[in-house]
């Protein structure tokens, strides 16, 4: 498999959204390097590593890579930075019509992005579709706070919760 080449740049970081600080945005220390997190990923969903990212969830550097798999199916897996274990799987799908995920929605998109912007207010600029290792869904928003930063923030489609949020560090790779 071929390994996609990761540039990271890094620039000044300043005081953001609320629940975050400037802090929160410096570069985390990571144990593990991001090649043995991309072994790891490949050993469970082996196939074409299209994006990577370094974010911190609760102060523990996570990285995160998106995977083509070889079994036709896209694929988030999140490998701990500093212990190199993978910590969670979850599969994206393409909408919230996929039969995976719409049964399972009680809470509309609408009112996700509601909750999501309230906690973390900015631009939303992506949205995944994602069906948890446990079968729950969830909206995925990347919302661009109001310094440039960029936050995740994960709301179960059927409680309407907050259930994740981390703060990007880097990306590199296709959106």
């Amino acid at each position: 498999m071929k390994y996609i080449a990761m540039n990271v740049c890094f620039a000044a970081l300043s005081i953001v959204a609320t629940n975050v600080n400037a802090d929160d945005f410096a570069f985390p220390k990571t144990k593990v390097s991001i090649e043995k997190c991309v072994q790891a990923a490949w050993k469970v969903h082996p196939g074409e590593l299209v994006k990577s990212e370094l974010k911190v969830e609760k102060k523990v550097p996570i990285y995160e890579f998106d995977i083509n798999g070889t079994d036709g199916k896209e694929w988030d897996v999140e490998c701990n930075a500093l212990s190199g274990k993978i910590t969670e799987t979850e599969e994206e799908v393409k909408s919230a019509e996929d039969p995976l995920f719409k049964p399972k929605v009680k809470v509309s998109e609408a009112e996700a992005k509601k909750t999501a912007l309230a906690a973390y207010p900015g631009e939303i600029v992506e949205i995944e579709y994602e069906v948890e290792s446990d079968g729950a869904a969830s909206y995925e928003f990347d919302i661009k706070l109001k310094n440039g930063k960029e936050m995740k923030v994960e709301v179960d489609a059927t409680s309407g919760k907050i259930v994740e949020a981390s703060y990007e560090i880097y990306q590199s790779g296709k959106e």
